[in-house]
């Protein structure tokens, strides 16, 4: 990513990563950045950027659908009852990433999951407490971690959390808004700002 805005089909200006891909630029006009307290989503999200670990987002994006239907729509608590059976179904499925520590990883996570929702209330209500100051964020789209995505990352693996690095939490919390990270200039920079603004933290147990 970089700081550079482009037109859009529209003539408007948008980050320049929306360019790259046809169907980037719903996904960053309607989705990226826009602040997300429900634990389904928030749980899909955390899983899918493990499963981008060194691949390309449009490749998950574009898989998308698929990763919802193989994996009950992402409700971990059906999740967490998946067996060495259907770990097997998933290595077939050609419709996902197949990959066994991936697809292990996001069961174990399911059941991770269910502790912290015991534990907090809600995979919300924890997540949220990482939400960084605006004032001591950097620039839009010039670093890969923050002070916050790392100590996320450290709690989340201290809790038996997986495949969920600094980076991998970073991009994650990108995605659901606990930082605006569209450049100046972007037309979806405003419309998350507000959209932050009117958002109301998940209230912790």
């Amino acid at each position: 990513m970089s700081q550079v805005i482009v037109k859009g089909p529209d003539g408007k200006l948008r980050c320049e990563w929306c360019s790259l891909a046809p169907e980037f630029l719903d996904y960053h006009d309607t989705e990226w950045g826009f602040p997300v307290k429900d634990d389904k989503r928030l749980f899909e999200k955390i899983c899918l950027e493990s499963f981008q670990s060194g691949l390309s987002w449009r490749t998950i994006l574009a898989k998308r659908e698929n990763f919802r239907k193989a994996f009950h729509k992402f409700d971990f608590n059906k999740v967490a009852r998946f067996t060495e059976r259907d770990v097997n179904r998933l290595l077939k499925d050609e419709g996902i990433v197949r990959h066994r520590g991936k697809i292990e990883a996001t069961i174990n996570n399911a059941k991770r999951a269910q502790e912290l929702v015991k534990e907090e209330g809600s995979l919300a209500a924890y997540i949220w407490q990482y939400k960084p100051e605006p004032r001591k964020l950097a620039k839009p789209q010039t670093v890969s971690t923050s002070p916050e995505s790392i100590a996320l990352s450290k709690d989340l693996k201290k809790r038996g959390w997986k495949f969920v690095g600094p980076t991998t939490v970073y991009a994650f919390m990108q995605a659901m808004g606990l930082i605006n990270d569209h450049v100046k200039g972007c037309i979806t920079r405003n419309k998350v700002e507000s959209a932050q603004k009117k958002f109301k933290l998940p209230k912790e147990k």
